[in-house]
């Protein structure tokens, strides 16, 4: 197979393509050779070789493609202008749709041919009588050789970088280099103009206080923006493996304004980002003087004995923890609960099971499990590599290849504001959550001294997924809805794990499903439910309103008399880097 030989042996020579390979193998843990992504190619190089027939009919098929396409285009750049041959495969491709790969024959035929590459190589996988756990490894990893193998990411087979470098005489390759430098310093690719964005200044705005700080966390309390408001309050959960602000990025896009705006007194977890003092945290540390004493400290602030809370990705797994714990020792303190792109049951964690298999995660035990701390940016680079061509070979080909810089992107700048986690929470989490899938597991797990029933939490509940969610796939958050024992609202977004959550009401962009509650099949809610154009916000807050209580007057001072104020918000733990 020539074009793919001759491709894995420029992505071999690529010294972009190996800074990018070596940090991402980092970020899964440093496991020593043979790599997880030589694993998964040699798995499929194996099984293709025990099934010879197979193989020798993918052979022939991939030559005749190749003489299809070679013929296909000589012809047409014989007989008649290139631009006037018609749309194939690499106009559909946005790393090909460009006028400088589709109007060269020789670029256009370069693209199709390896997209008929990449066809062949992954529709092989299917083919393959092998078990799906395996068939997924090799589908991943194979498809992460084929992704980092684009002739769009050299320099000699990319038509627009080429171009762009003889119109400016050069200037653009120098530009490219002065990037990668840059980038080489800074530890990671750069996705957006990291100037532009500030934490406290033009992020993380909304107006508020710290009311409370320990080891694991600091509080916030934000100012009302009604003159009355619901008696019961909000607290929100983010995940730990991020900075908070993904909920309050700017005020037109900020979770945390709106639903200030619709009259809750809101607080939020703002998790510290730990260092090697804290590298002894663990998950009961999390639950007990986290979740657990952020929620104690919220009812003794605003005087209730309920709050609703809310969680987000592995903080809504923190959360339900939590109210399990209580519910079990029969503290009833939590009148409802929101659950935003969270896993409770960990049975099908899409794409980033390929990876996190026994021995990465004994070796992570090995390592950290004890004491000690992973680093936020090799985290944030595994998620990363999970849509390695929108992620990493974009700004790759844009910042190194055509010597631009990338735009300023609020999200994107929170996505590389990377934080550490402490190595026995991170142990714990891979080895009960992604590897045992215990938390489903009634009394399994023990937190706190307490054993761990999800049927304990019978409170009210909102669960949201994102149709298009590479970290946690909707079929299992929906699986994760169907373990709650109380009312229960399913709600289908649009988008991915993050766009789908910050989809900001005032825009009504996009769209989202609702339907019955989750007690049919997943097929069957979504054949049944019903597609809503706009934000899902609006949604849940009309749902929220129920479970706030009545009206009061808002107060004019944030903290008590026991839990005064410390700083402003978005406090000094989120501003720690890595």
């Amino acid at each position: 197979m020539p074009q793919s030989k001759f491709a894995f042996e420029a992505a071999n020579n690529n010294p972009v393509a190996q800074d990018t390979g070596s940090r991402w193998m980092q970020s899964l843990g440093a496991i020593p050779t043979p790599s997880s992504v030589n694993e998964g190619y040699q798995a499929w190089m194996q099984a293709m070789s025990q099934e010879p027939a197979k193989l020798a009919a993918l052979q022939q098929r991939f030559l005749d493609e190749q003489k299809r396409l070679f013929e296909f285009f000589t012809q047409s750049q014989s007989q008649t202008p290139a631009a006037a041959v018609p749309p194939l495969a690499s106009a559909q491709d946005k790393r090909f749709a460009g006028d400088a790969w589709q109007s060269s024959p020789q670029f256009r035929y370069l693209a199709e041919s390896y997209l008929s590459t990449y066809r062949l190589f992954l529709g092989s996988i299917e083919s393959l009588d092998v078990a799906e756990t395996t068939r997924k490894k090799m589908r991943f990893f194979v498809k992460q050789h084929l992704d980092a193998m684009s002739p769009s990411n050299f320099l000699a087979t990319n038509p627009e970088a080429l171009q762009s470098a003889i119109e400016s005489n050069g200037e653009t390759l120098k530009a490219g280099l002065e990037n990668l430098r840059e980038d080489m310093e800074k530890g990671h690719i750069s996705m957006t103009d990291e100037e532009a964005f500030k934490v406290g200044e033009n992020l993380a705005v909304t107006s508020g206080s710290v009311v409370f700080e320990n080891e694991v966390f600091q509080l916030l309390q934000y100012t009302p923006l009604t003159k009355s408001v619901h008696v019961r309050p909000l607290l929100m959960v983010p995940p730990c493996i991020n900075k908070f602000y993904i909920l309050d990025l700017r005020p037109d896009n900020s979770f945390v304004r709106y639903a200030v705006e619709q009259g809750f007194t809101v607080f939020m977890v703002s998790w510290r980002n730990v260092q090697a003092e804290q590298g002894h945290l663990t998950w009961d540390d999390y639950i007990a003087n986290g979740v657990v004493k952020a929620i104690d400290t919220v009812r003794c602030i605003t005087n209730v004995d309920k709050i609703n809370a809310l969680g987000f990705c592995v903080g809504g797994t923190l959360l339900a923890s939590a109210i399990a714990v209580l519910r079990r020792m029969r503290h009833d303190v939590v009148e409802s609960v929101t659950f935003l792109t969270t896993f409770l049951d960990f049975s099908d964690t899409g794409e980033v099971t390929s990876y996190i298999n026994e021995k990465f995660i004994a070796s992570r035990e090995t390592e950290v499990g004890h004491g000690g701390i992973v680093n936020g940016s090799d985290l944030a680079y595994a998620f990363t590599s999970l849509r390695a061509n929108e992620l990493i070979w974009n700004y790759v080909v844009g910042n190194y290849l055509k010597g631009t810089k990338p735009v300023a992107f609020d999200l994107l700048y929170w996505n590389s504001d990377s934080t550490n986690l402490p190595g026995p929470w991170y142990a714990y989490y891979l080895r009960n959550m992604y590897s045992k899938n215990n938390l489903v597991k009634p009394d399994k797990l023990v937190m706190c001294g307490v054993p761990v029933d999800l049927a304990y939490i019978n409170t009210p509940a909102f669960v949201f997924a994102a149709k298009e969610d590479h970290i946690v796939p909707w079929s299992t958050a929906y699986k994760s809805a169907s373990l709650l024992t109380g009312k229960t609202e399913f709600v289908l977004g649009a988008a991915g794990h993050v766009a789908g959550v910050v989809n900001p009401a005032s825009k009504n962009k996009r769209s989202h499903r609702i339907g019955l509650a989750p007690s049919v099949t997943q097929q069957e809610w979504l054949d049944a439910s019903t597609e809503v154009p706009g934000s899902w916000w609006p949604r849940w807050s009309a749902w929220l309103q129920q479970y706030g209580g009545r009206m009061v007057p808002a107060r004019a001072t944030l903290g008590s008399a026991e839990f005064k104020t410390i700083e402003a918000a978005p406090g000094s733990y989120v501003k720690q880097k890595s």
